[in-house]
């Protein structure tokens, strides 16, 4: 792959375990070695196997955070921040500016005298954050490091993360499996699957509209339909899907025959007690609620609409809605809602 990072944002190495991720990241820090190939990072080769080119993690100026912090235990917060800022030149620190910057946007300045194991999980991965950040890495490489933090804790890391990272000018590469992770930190979003890259591209295009079903299903489109086009008129595709029809934005042209998919997000799907002729979603399909899944304030439900879809709604909709299993409901969908990717 080659993806342009501008100064300040992240590209995101998404997808499910197993994927490849890590060991990407691995080779871009120069932890592992590719048996072939090459790793460029601006004008500056870190490896070609060709020309016999291999640069060690220690000349690459990159800063790694792992899921786990690694801190050295003996040392206190401000000890670990400053661990690695004596390898650095004066050049390099002066472009990143103090190191009580850093720690005051991370908030570990009033915990600078604490020792690194009185540290709470949130607090560590802050700390290790400040000192991978402080001695000006020209790359930040994050391995899942909010993974095993409560949710309040992750939000705010990934706010203060990404505004600092900003604020520097510093890019990043983030290793997750985590959609919503994902869209809340991402610029840029790299695909992998079965150690291949399947899709690059801004994250808004990889979610809204997936290369294949593969890519669809790993970005947790939920409804992922086989179809076929049957008409097409007026910028509208007419998709059978199952025994039900589905009108579609025409994006690209595909004539009537296409075998395709028809892949539709559960934020897309809107719930309805009786069809509404004036609203916007050209689709209004007739459905019976199977499921309802608790998922914090959000409700799932799923719904049989000849074919299984989810659509996520806030509690209070689903209590005014009075859904229960059974319930006889509208599932409405806009025609610019549904992407259709070709059916190899």
């Amino acid at each position: 792959m080659s993806v342009d990072v501008a100064p300040g944002s992240i590209l995101v190495l998404f997808g499910p375990s197993g994927a490849g991720k890590t060991t990407v990241l691995r080779q871009i820090a120069g932890l592992d070695r590719p048996d072939a190939g090459t790793i460029r990072f601006g004008e500056h080769t870190w490896f070609d196997s060709a020309a016999g080119i291999w640069q060690p993690p220690q000349h690459r100026r990159i800063g790694l955070v792992f899921q786990e912090p690694a801190l050295f235990p003996h040392l206190s917060v401000e000890e670990n921040v400053r661990y690695g800022v004596r390898y650095a030149s004066d050049r390099r620190r002066t472009r990143v500016g103090p190191l009580s910057e850093i720690a005051t946007m991370l908030g570990v300045d009033p915990i600078e005298k604490r020792s690194a194991r009185r540290l709470s999980g949130g607090e560590a991965r802050r700390v290790a954050l400040a000192r991978a950040l402080a001695p000006g890495p020209q790359l930040l490489l994050l391995d899942e490091p909010f993974a095993a933090l409560d949710a309040p804790t992750r939000t705010r890391l990934r706010h203060d993360v990404r505004a600092l990272l900003h604020r520097l000018g510093t890019r990043a590469v983030l290793v997750t499996h985590d959609r919503t992770e994902a869209m809340a930190m991402g610029d840029e979003m790299a695909v992998m699957i079965d150690g291949r890259v399947r899709q690059v591209g801004p994250i808004a295009d990889a979610f809204s509209h997936p290369s294949d079903a593969a890519v669809a299903a790993s970005l947790g489109v939920e409804a992922v339909l086989p179809a076929r086009v049957t008409a097409s008129s007026g910028g509208l595709l007419t998709v059978a899907v199952a025994q039900m029809e589905l009108h579609v934005a025409e994006r690209e042209p595909t004539p009537p025959g296409t075998d395709v998919y028809a892949c539709i997000r559960a934020e897309d799907v809107t719930i309805e007690r009786a069809s509404h002729p004036r609203a916007s979603a050209r689709n209004h399909l007739p459905a019976r609620v199977v499921a309802i899944a608790h998922e914090g304030p959000i409700d799932r439900v799923t719904l049989d609409c000849g074919f299984k879809l989810d659509a996520l709604i806030t509690r209070q909709s689903r209590e005014e809605l009075e859904l229960a299993p059974g319930a006889e409901v509208i599932a409405a969908i806009k025609a610019t809602s549904v992407h259709l990717v070709p059916r190899a």
